[in-house]
């Protein structure tokens, strides 16, 4: 019988927590993913579409307000970071070069240009994340040609179907990435794009987002998976420091190697969508190689972004995990508790 893996946690979620991180958060859900590498034989159970997604919604709404608490400290104390790491993506510069140049424009605020589109797409990129891919899922167990397919083969399928929600948002990210490039006038020079090339220049870098989601994605697991398999393990309930400490090491080095692996395609998405006049990827793709090389292809904002991902993982595991394991022990309680309230009122 096809695996199904061992966990409390449906395979929706855990195929996609790299992904449903709100703001580049990754190593946080480090816990929840370790269970990927334990897989066993179990009988498959048919279940209706709507029940899946229903559930899905259930556990993006548990995981959204834990989310929500560590997305909106984050991007108070490591948003500067993210704003530096595109405004390098966009016209490159070391990181001390980047921030003084960023701090001349417009000081500390100047860091947090693009804050509410940011704070506005994190929950809806969870959500979409996990509906879509719980719906793939439940779409592919439905037929009986592709209900047996490896499990490796329906986690393509879902993950495509979880990017391609992001591409819905990408006038939100749009927003955020210009304001973040540009400064102040960023919506001013959006808007302007907009009257020369149209609505669609919104949409401009989704393909390539789409692209960093994927290459990304397999240099993650295969990394998680070999230190998973290497680094000492401990015991949760009585060695929870040195269990939270080893989820964010492995977090931090997979996010290291994933972030590697598709800077350049991040690099060239990021140039295209904050390119104050249209452009294509093979223009975007000469721009930066005039101007820097190879290496700057391959490197632009690399650094900067490796340490923003070590910070927010170093801050956060213990706040999202401890909020989200109370989320869930709340609403079992309560669920347990409408189970005995419905028995008893029979």
């Amino acid at each position: 019988p096809e695996p199904t893996w061992r966990s409390s946690q449906p395979l929706s979620q855990l195929i996609l927590f790299r992904m449903e991180a709100p703001f580049g958060l990754s190593s946080i859900y480090a816990p929840a993913r370790s269970s990927i590498m334990a897989c066993a034989p179990a009988e498959q159970t048919k279940e209706p579409l709507s029940e899946t997604l229903k559930k899905a919604g259930k556990k993006a709404l548990g995981g959204g307000v834990a989310g929500a608490a560590a997305m909106v400290a984050q991007v108070g104390a490591l948003m500067w970071m993210r704003t530096t790491v595109n405004f390098q993506y966009r016209y490159g510069m070391s990181t001390g070069e980047a921030l003084r140049h960023l701090y001349k424009e417009g000081g500390i605020r100047r860091f947090y240009r693009g804050v509410g589109p940011a704070l506005f797409q994190g929950p809806l990129s969870r959500f979409g994340d996990t509906a879509s891919n719980a719906g793939m899922l439940a779409l592919l167990d439905s037929f009986d040609e592709t209900r047996n397919l490896p499990t490796a083969v329906k986690s393509v399928a879902s993950s495509a179907s979880a990017a391609s929600f992001r591409i819905f948002l990408m006038p939100i990210d749009a927003a955020k990435t210009i304001l973040q490039v540009e400064g102040a006038d960023g919506l001013t020079k959006l808007a302007a794009k907009v009257r020369q090339g149209g609505p669609l220049v919104l949409w401009h870098g989704s393909i390539g987002a789409m692209t960093a989601t994927f290459v990304g994605h397999y240099p993650w697991f295969y990394t998680y998976n070999f230190l998973n398999a290497h680094v000492p393990q401990y015991d949760r309930k009585t060695e929870l420091p040195m269990y939270l400490a080893r989820n964010a090491l492995l977090g931090f080095c997979s996010s290291a190697v994933s972030d590697t692996c598709s800077n350049s395609v991040r690099v060239i998405k990021t140039t295209t969508q904050t390119s104050t006049t249209p452009i294509g990827y093979g223009e975007a793709l000469r721009m930066v190689i005039a101007k820097d090389g190879i290496s700057g292809l391959l490197f632009r904002g690399l650094m900067t972004k490796i340490i923003s991902n070590g910070c927010q993982g170093l801050m956060f595991s213990v706040l999202w995990r401890l909020g989200q394991d109370a989320i869930e022990a709340r609403q079992k309680k309560n669920e347990a508790e409408a189970k005995l309230t419905a028995e008893a009122s029979k």
